[in-house]
């Protein structure tokens, strides 16, 4: 749902839908929502304390960060709009797919006490999350055509909030 969520925001931002960065951002989301749980599950228990403890503090900071920069952007002159040519820029896209991933890596470690049949389930996840990702897109698309000038600073202030609500469900505050 984090990974929808960002969909959407980078829908919001987009004047038309570029099918390319769509597919792209849906490969990013779904890749690595799919590889986060691998690797925990590979993972296992012998760094379980250690990714629990800090999967929901980095996730906060990089999407706090790439909030912030949203919400910066909005105020800007449209030069840099020009000048990236609106597309997604791969620093952000893979800061954006590991931050809304990587709780999956602790959830990994859970797949490999329970003894859950990996393969199946990463698959499932991946799958799932790129379609989630595609329909995001587009549903953020069609907001972000009618209110261009709010769609990037909402983008930027759902991207911090999401980055709060794991903060607060890690530290026990959100149930």
């Amino acid at each position: 749902m984090d990974a929808f969520a960002v969909a959407i925001c980078k829908g919001l931002g987009m004047e038309r839908i570029n099918k390319r960065d769509a597919l792209l951002l849906a490969l990013f989301f779904g890749g690595f929502q799919a590889l986060m749980p691998l690797m925990g599950y590979l993972l296992g228990s012998r760094f379980a304390s250690y990714i629990e403890r800090w999967d929901h503090w980095i996730a906060f900071v990089l999407l706090a960060f790439i909030g912030s920069s949203m919400i910066r952007e909005s105020r800007e002159q449209e030069e840099e709009e020009i000048e990236h040519g609106g597309s997604i820029r791969y620093r952000e896209l893979f800061t954006l797919a590991v931050a809304t991933s990587i709780d999956a890596l602790a959830v990994g470690v859970s797949f490999a006490f329970l003894g859950v049949r990996i393969a199946p389930a990463v698959t499932l996840i991946g799958c799932t999350t790129f379609v989630l990702t595609l329909v995001g897109v587009w549903v953020g698309n069609l907001f972000g055509s009618r209110y261009k000038s709010r769609a990037e600073l909402t983008g930027g202030i759902i991207l911090i909030l999401i980055g709060v609500k794991i903060l607060l469900e890690h530290l026990g505050i959100l149930g």
